[in-house]
């Protein structure tokens, strides 16, 4: 395995994060206290007409650039014809600690059907209260690859278009991982796996998974190679995948 030497400073992320959200207009909500501070989520409602949202990261510790990217993302954007549900760091405990679980080593992406954590207790309880998104967007990394890929979950037609245009739009900026078979999952086309609105185990429900039962149509779990290139080119990646996901709600 290899190590990844990453890391967030999580006290000046919120402060950046607070500030950023706070001059757009967002609500803030803790759903959570942990050891390592609160879990916050943010909302902002931009119309009934207007499509949903939900944009989540820091699912694990060891996984920065997801975090990082968010608030890249915000800085230089600010999409108003949608509403928002975003959630930057749903395990404060693991970014702390650069541990892939949370403080009692629980991997929170596998905790959505038992919710035996009280992070994803909290944190699907504040789902539940939220109308469902027409999108989620998840941001992950993976230290075993060397490239990026995502996984694609549909509930409506198949169109295969939605994931070339994201890998297309992603190409200039960091390599497409080549191969065939990822995390034992086959790839439909390079760097694109189209997975069943079914968890792989089925008392292990990752969010991905917990949305698409909740009825959300289209997610995609979007991971960057956490090893492999920098971290700036990392976040770069996943804020280019935002906006190329974005670009499918229009």
């Amino acid at each position: 395995m290899r190590i990844c030497r990453d890391s967030i400073d999580l006290v000046a992320l919120w402060e950046s994060l607070d500030a950023l959200f706070s001059q757009r207009g967002f609500v803030r909500e803790e759903i959570a206290i942990t050891a390592a501070g609160p879990m916050v989520a943010w909302s902002r409602f931009a119309g009934d007409a207007c499509p949903t949202v939900y944009l989540s990261a820091g699912m694990h510790g060891d996984e920065p650039a997801g975090p990082l990217a968010i608030e890249a993302f915000w800085r230089e954007h600010d999409p108003r014809d949608v509403n928002w549900l975003i959630c930057p760091v749903v395990n404060p405990t693991g970014i702390l600690a650069r541990s892939r679980g949370n403080a009692e080593g629980v991997d929170l992406n596998r905790d959505y059907w038992l919710r035996s954590t009280r992070e994803v207790r909290a944190h699907a309880a504040w789902l539940e209260r939220q109308v469902v998104p027409d999108l989620f967007l998840s941001l992950h990394e993976d230290w075993e690859t060397e490239g990026f890929y995502f996984y694609e979950i549909s509930l409506r037609d198949d169109e295969p278009y939605r994931a070339r245009s994201i890998l297309d739009h992603i190409r200039p900026i960091c390599p497409i991982e080549s191969s065939l078979v990822i995390d034992e999952h086959a790839v439909r086309e390079e760097g694109w796996i189209h997975h069943e609105p079914q968890a792989d185990f089925p008392d292990s429900w990752p969010e991905a998974i917990f949305l698409a039962k909740r009825g959300c149509p289209l997610s995609f779990t979007f991971e960057t190679p956490s090893c492999a290139l920098p971290l700036a080119q990392r976040v770069a990646t996943h804020r280019a995948a935002i906006q190329a996901a974005l670009a499918q709600l229009r």
